[in-house]
């Protein structure tokens, strides 16, 4: 595929959407779950401006032409169960109601009053039930920053890094949505100085800055999807904090690689962006060099200019400090060739998979998607804008992701991703 060329924006009778800043333009119309704040039961929606639009309502109305049942749903899986198809007329749909020279939802003051929820009165929900979640290592930039702490910088990448992209399957039960609260995990540490690891809690407790994306059209037991399909098989993305206890992790991971330092918490944002609100922003990949085995090779262009920033906020602190701008047009791998390769040996999908793409870094210091590249493994630490410092976080920071893709005169944005730290259990001794 080429790159297409972002659309002249037209415009939406909600006035919030049209705003040049909005993460939620007409352009966009991402999908999640929400509860209003007078209902108890959740329901699918879609944003647009600093509102949602109550999809429950309009097929209540028989406003969409659609399968029924679809939206006055806990998650979206029945919606993405029906398909691609469905997925785009419904967008479309959406697109003709929502439109500023529609007048069917414009001046129907009551189905208006009824169908549209302010942002900041809903509660929103995990947009997905995920039955599974990968987690991949597709950075170069990161895989090699982390190589070089680790390992001989002269040596930094594994061998097989530039063959295949590199991936572990992590603990979907943990995966939650933004806003909710991350408990500081306690496990095994080892020392240096000391001949048996502790029981302690996390002591470099860091961010990674990811995306994700979702299954929608599921592959079978033993069937590969191929790259160069593998795109129609997604459904969207989210953006991704994988929470990473490094002093864990760097005493679990041999052999079989992270266990208890990822399981505790994997952070997501509540709106999912279609692939087809992405499709404008679609770019070239970094070249390839080897050129990949066959299988993992497609046509055209696959990366997506992404633009993702990190940030954190310490409990005493209103603002919150900048530690990362980058993008995800720097991934080297794929979420392609993620797919294909993940399917290769015949492992099924299923629809709300969820993949994540792995920390984002770029080549410049200001854009690392982690504070074990930011800081040099705890050796270098960041003053943040109240004079505070870090290496790693602390109890009561909250970190912020947001990301969003810059048209002429309007964003397709995430909204945010966030976590607050609480200290970690008690430890009895």
């Amino acid at each position: 595929m080429t790159p297409a060329t972002p659309t002249t924006p037209h415009k939406s009778w909600v006035p919030s959407a049209n705003r040049a800043d909005s993460h939620f333009p007409i352009q966009n119309l991402p999908f999640g779950v929400f509860t209003p704040a007078a209902s108890t039961e959740p329901r699918v929606g879609v944003a647009i401006g600093d509102e949602i639009l109550d999809l429950s309502v309009l097929e209540a109305r028989g406003l969409l032409n659609a399968p029924a049942g679809l939206f006055a749903q806990r998650t979206l899986n029945p919606f993405m169960a029906a398909g691609r198809d469905t997925w785009r007329s419904v967008r479309s749909q959406l697109t003709q109601l929502l439109s500023d020279d529609t007048a069917t939802l414009r001046d129907d003051v009551a189905l208006r009053q009824s169908a549209l929820v302010p942002q900041a009165q809903a509660t929103m929900h995990l947009p997905v039930d995920i039955p599974g979640y990968t987690d991949f290592y597709s950075s170069r930039e990161h895989a090699t920053n982390v190589g070089a702490l680790f390992r001989d910088p002269k040596n930094a990448l594994m061998p097989n890094w530039l063959e295949i992209p590199i991936g572990y399957n992590g603990r979907a039960s943990s995966v939650i949505v933004s806003g909710t609260p991350v408990r500081r995990p306690n496990g095994q540490i080892k020392k240096p100085d000391q001949e048996r690891p502790v029981f302690s809690p996390c002591l470099r407790l860091d961010i990674e800055l990811e995306t994700g994306f979702f299954v929608g059209v599921p592959s079978g037991l033993g069937d590969p999807i191929a790259c160069e399909d593998a795109e129609s098989h997604i459904f969207g993305m989210v953006l991704l904090n994988d929470w990473s206890a490094r002093d864990l992790q760097a005493w679990e991971y041999v052999p079989l690689g992270p266990f208890n330092a990822k399981g505790f918490a994997t952070t997501i944002s509540p709106w999912v962006v279609t692939m087809d609100a992405l499709e404008p922003f679609r770019c070239a990949q970094p070249p390839q060099d080897p050129v990949p085995l066959s299988y993992l090779q497609h046509e055209g262009h696959h990366a997506f200019d992404l633009h993702l920033e990190a940030a954190i906020r310490p409990a005493s602190q209103d603002k919150a400090t900048t530690l990362s701008r980058t993008n995800f047009k720097f991934m080297y791998w794929t979420m392609a060739q993620q797919l294909a390769h993940h399917t290769v040996s015949g492992t099924n999908t299923r629809v709300g998979d969820l993949m994540g793409s792995g920390t984002i870094s770029g080549s410049t210091p200001d854009s690392l998607g982690s504070l074990l590249e930011m800081t040099a493994g705890g050796k270098t630490p960041i003053t943040l804008n109240g004079g505070e410092t870090r290496t790693f976080i602390e109890d009561g920071d909250e970190l912020i992701l947001t990301g969003w893709c810059q048209g002429d005169g309007y964003r397709v944005g995430f909204g945010t991703c966030t976590g607050t730290i609480l200290p970690a259990h008690p430890i009895k001794g």
